[in-house]
């Protein structure tokens, strides 16, 4: 069995590292170099940073806040965040990035997975998809969770796997920044319908929910923000805690 990924997210707005609630109700939590470098230090496997209002402003990810991140790491980076083309994405792999992850630029041209994949490989190549439950269905959201689509969680990331994509970022609007554990129903049914790894996100609070995420959800990896930026859940005590569950998790 793989080992499980503990993935430390830093949402950028303006330059600086932000958590909210819902995607709301913003609230400043630092430097994004010295939070990725403080992560990274402290055990987290990966470092996932995304441009929250790179869409909503029509702009392109800062690549001067990409490529400082970069210097201050040894774990794989990915960045997300006003990605609408090849060349966008370019750029940030250029500043260091090893990952790309789309959202509304996939939603609104699903092609440029396929693009990306067949240039950088799937690998490097991820979506994201921020669901709420709507009417017993997951329905996927764009635009930084502002605006709803026609689109379901399930369908819509087989679709993307299809497409290349080669691993899905699995965001719960609903318990986003709640600390109320994981969506493990949204989650589960997202892992158990694609052959691609799927990261869990939104909602943890303790360290209790990424044994249940892992488990009940059967997620690759899961991804909080607050818990580690706040310093409240320190990543070796969690990956122990795992590893009493039987959980593989990287040392």
């Amino acid at each position: 069995m793989l080992a499980r990924r503990i993935i430390a997210c830093l949402d950028v707005d303006g330059g600086r590292v932000v958590k909210g609630t819902h995607f709301r109700n913003l609230r400043d939590m630092g430097d994004p170099a010295d939070l990725a470098g403080r992560h990274a230090s402290g055990g987290a496997d990966e470092i996932v940073l995304l441009d929250i209002s790179a869409t909503i402003e029509a702009r392109r990810t800062i690549v001067e806040t990409v490529r400082a991140v970069a210097e201050r790491l040894f774990v794989p980076l990915t960045v997300g965040g006003g990605i609408r083309s090849a060349d966008d994405a370019a750029r940030l792999l250029d500043a260091g990035a090893d990952k790309v992850s789309l959202n509304s630029a996939a939603l609104a041209a699903p092609d440029l997975l396929t693009r990306l994949a067949s240039r950088y490989g799937s690998q490097a190549v991820v979506v994201a998809i921020d669901a709420s439950l709507q009417d017993r269905r997951f329905a996927v959201y764009s635009r930084s969770g502002s605006t709803q689509t026609p689109r379901q969680a399930v369908d819509w990331a087989r679709e993307a796997a299809d497409r290349g994509a080669g691993e899905v970022l699995l965001t719960s609007i609903d318990r986003d920044g709640t600390r109320r554990g994981f969506d493990c129903p949204l989650t589960r049914a997202v892992a158990t319908a694609v052959p691609i790894p799927v990261i869990a996100s939104g909602g943890a609070g303790s360290p209790e929910h990424f044994v249940e995420v892992f488990t009940e959800g059967r997620a690759d990896a899961a991804l909080a923000a607050s818990i580690f930026h706040e310093g409240s859940q320190p990543f070796p005590s969690l990956k122990v805690l795992l590893h009493r569950h039987d959980i593989p998790v990287r040392h």
